[in-house]
């Protein structure tokens, strides 16, 4: 049999060209796609709120809405008579689960501003945490003081981690408080307005942020605008209102050297 042989064909550059373009082309639009996976799979779940977390009663905190509850809010009222009568007003945070933890220092919860970075480097324990206090007694008029970390705050957050599935994720919530201490009338009013996580698992995720990438200031740059604050010891808080007027003053006096 005789063979045919094939003699190349030299194609006109601008076919070249073509081809070289259609290459091009394609290879950006599959880099771009694994490009859109990967930023798909990094994703801040936002969920607003507007829940009032009343006296005598608790609040349960779904972070991720999988029908299974991570925090719980409460706010609890109790009297103790070693000194005097002394009413007690206290608003806490507490995990449901042993995975979970809060961020705070010492009792209390920390009452970050936006963008923190809440993440593996963060305060985190497992623990019921104090938010705010309201401490008044009998015979002395009926007034009282606030104290707490969450005394008299707007839009500040709660930093999280808990787990999913077995593998950790950091989240938020946002908190109005409002500490009302006078003659007849106290009150702590929590009101949650919004919470948020992060789907990847170990991701930081920063406090205010709903969407997008962590273009935020680091956790020591929002650090720095916060005066430093040291939380009232049990045993101050143990003494009524005059245990913090004596936390106050201490305060006072750190700040003025």
């Amino acid at each position: 049999m005789k063979r045919l042989s094939r003699t190349p064909s030299n194609l006109p550059n601008s076919i070249h060209q073509r081809l070289n373009m259609y290459a091009l082309a394609a290879t950006a639009g599959g880099v771009g796609m694994l490009a859109g996976a990967q930023a798909a799979e990094a994703r801040i779940v936002y969920t607003p709120a507007h829940v009032v977390i009343g006296r005598d009663h608790k609040v349960a905190l779904d972070l991720n809405n999988d029908g299974k509850n991570d925090f719980s809010f409460q706010e609890t009222f109790f009297t103790t008579t070693s000194v005097g009568e002394v009413h007690s007003l206290i608003l806490s945070v507490l995990p449901t689960h042993k995975t979970n933890e809060i961020w705070g220092k010492g009792h209390q919860a920390s009452a970050l501003p936006a963008g923190v970075r809440v993440g593996p480097k963060g305060r985190f324990s497992y623990a019921q945490r104090t938010m705010a206090v309201d401490i008044y007694q009998d015979g002395t008029g009926g007034s009282g003081t606030c104290g707490g970390l969450w005394n008299n705050v707007k839009h500040r957050y709660l930093g999280f981690k808990f787990s999913i599935k077995g593998k950790i994720h950091f989240g938020w919530a946002r908190l109005d408080v409002a500490c009302i201490t006078q003659y007849g009338n106290h009150q702590i009013n929590g009101l949650l307005t919004g919470y948020a996580y992060e789907t990847v698992p170990n991701k930081p995720i920063i406090t205010g942020k709903k969407k997008g990438p962590d273009d935020a200031i680091e956790e020591s740059d929002a650090a720095l605008a916060l005066p430093a604050r040291k939380p009232a010891s049990l045993g101050l808080l143990a003494m009524g209102s005059s245990g913090l007027s004596i936390w106050r003053r201490k305060e006072e006096l750190t700040a003025a050297q």
